[in-house]
């Protein structure tokens, strides 16, 4: 089983039910996610950050572009950002609504699983 380190950082309200200490699949041979949130501000916005390492730079690229195209449906309440360093995906979120930021959390945990299964169903990426 894999840990996720939840983080709450920030000092304020937590008032975001449910917690951020679900196992997440890790990409093979991959250290486990990390995650760190839901914490709250001064203007009542919960944040959460997730850093996802894969095997290689490459298999994060192709995560990230089959992650990326799925637009957050309450796009003024709950905001989300990918972005790829070297082999690490790190997706931030901000939402003032925090039952909405959970269901945004689930739906891309189930999307990254599936782009996960499918990086492992057919193997290492080869380079052009």
């Amino acid at each position: 089983m894999w840990d996720v380190d939840a983080d709450a950082g920030g000092g304020g309200d937590h008032s975001c039910p449910g917690g951020a200490d679900t196992p997440a699949a890790p990409a093979s041979g991959a250290p486990p996610p990390h995650v760190s949130g839901p914490s709250r501000n001064a203007a009542s916005v919960a944040r959460v950050t997730l850093s996802v390492p894969f095997p290689t730079p490459l298999e994060a690229e192709i995560a990230h572009g089959s992650l990326a195209p799925d637009a957050e449906p309450h796009q003024r309440v709950v905001g989300k950002d990918l972005t790829v360093s070297g082999r690490i995906l790190a997706v931030r979120w901000k939402a003032e609504d925090c039952r909405l930021l959970r269901i945004s959390l689930i739906n891309f945990l189930d999307h990254l699983s599936l782009v996960v299964r499918t990086l492992q169903h057919f193997g290492p990426p080869v380079s052009r």
